[in-house]
């Protein structure tokens, strides 16, 4: 609880690294076309960036791995390309506390239509709403497990460009020791860097990986408040099944009639 009731570093909003925060209901065909889900705008997950122990409220930012961090929420699209980033919070609080009270979440709540305006996915650590959709906690049936199949191949664009995001930028590696206020500074400015040489193609410094270590999963207990996107879950997830069975039956169908 004591991450739920602490105040963010300082009052700050989201920050856009692509035009406006409307630009995640815009993106264009090509880049929804490469996700598994048709209207998918991008991915949401929180990454930790380690930190030395800060003098003032020492305890909130220990996170749930032991070390000091500040917990930073990001989207990405489908090039790896960060779109919305909100660096505010110390690492013991909670991804869905994070984005509720990002500008993000804000906007969705207020300008979402329904799957016309797309969703973003999220890991089980949020709660399912009619834009932020989630896996199934216990997939019993065939469309829900293909559901979560999809779900998690699309999602690991974000763990992916987290992992490419802290090999460019080694600070983001090991600890960091500034106060925490100029680490979600220089996490915005990394991002921001990160996101150029993505545009002019700049290739990924290789190196012997010393000392790099990818994003791993951890271990937490998954969302349990309000579920609100739940139909619409459902919705896309049998939708997504039918339109996969209408395809292979249309292929058979040609396969026999000129076969």
């Amino acid at each position: 609880m004591a991450a739920l009731l602490m105040p963010p570093l300082r009052p700050r909003k989201d920050r856009v690294l692509r035009g406006t925060i409307s630009h995640l209901t815009n993106l264009n065909d090509d880049e929804r076309r490469q996700s598994n889900f048709s209207n998918v705008l991008g991915c949401i997950d929180c990454t930790h960036v380690r930190i030395q122990a800060p003098s003032d409220d020492e305890p909130s930012y220990v996170n749930r791995k032991g070390y000091h961090s500040i917990n930073v929420q990001a989207v990405c699209d489908f090039e790896g390309r960060f779109t919305n980033i909100f660096a505010n919070w110390p690492g013991s609080t909670h991804d869905s506390h994070i984005f509720n009270t990002s500008t993000l979440s804000n906007y969705l709540q207020t300008n979402h239509r329904g799957l016309i305006d797309g969703v973003i996915l999220g890991d089980s650590e949020y709660a399912c709403r009619p834009y932020l959709l989630t896996p199934y906690a216990n997939p019993t049936e065939r469309h829900q497990q293909k559901f979560n199949g999809c779900h998690a191949s699309t999602r690991s664009v974000i763990e992916r460009t987290f992992g490419i995001l802290k090999r460019r930028f080694h600070v983001l590696h090991s600890e960091v020791r500034m106060k925490p206020e100029k680490v979600c500074r220089i996490f915005g400015a990394c991002a921001v860097l990160h996101n150029i040489a993505l545009s002019r193609n700049e290739p990924l410094v290789n190196d012997d990986g010393a000392g790099v270590r990818l994003d791993q999963p951890v271990q937490v207990p998954a969302f349990l408040g309000v579920q609100d996107g739940r139909n619409t879950r459902e919705h896309v997830a049998r939708v997504f099944l039918t339109t996969e069975i209408h395809i292979l039956l249309n292929t058979l169908i040609c396969f026999l009639t000129f076969s």
